[in-house]
């Protein structure tokens, strides 16, 4: 009978925290940009346009500080759930389902570094 392995080896949990550190350096840097567009499109006046323009212009800025908050939140709740993987990581807790209890496959970690639940459990919430 094949032992179940009930967590990952401490070089396999390196592994995932190089890679969750490489992919929120990069997710802190896309919220910066997120940002700075943000802020830069409330600098962008339109006051010398025509007023038909700056109708068109007013909606469009509106829908895009809409959408890049969006965006913001969104990458917020991104870098959080790296930063908590992090913590799994150092915990030794990291990779375990979070409902099943089973060991999360490699290959969905390597995609989605900060999941918490197996593809099974996912399946079972539907």
């Amino acid at each position: 009978m094949v032992e179940e392995k009930i967590r990952f080896s401490d070089a396999e949990l390196a592994e995932f925290k190089e890679l969750i550190q490489s992919k929120l350096e990069k997710a802190k840097n896309d919220l910066d940009l997120i940002k700075s567009a943000y802020l830069n499109d409330l600098n962008n006046g339109t006051d010398d346009t025509s007023p038909t323009f700056k109708a068109f212009e007013e909606g469009s800025e509106t829908m895009s500080k809409e959408a890049n908050s969006q965006l913001a939140i969104r990458q917020e709740k991104f870098i959080r759930d790296l930063k908590n993987a992090l913590i799994r990581i150092e915990n030794k807790t990291y990779g375990i389902c979070k409902v099943t209890g089973k060991l999360i496959n490699k290959d969905r970690l390597k995609l989605v570094p900060h999941a918490t639940m197996s593809i099974e459990a996912k399946n079972m919430q539907r």
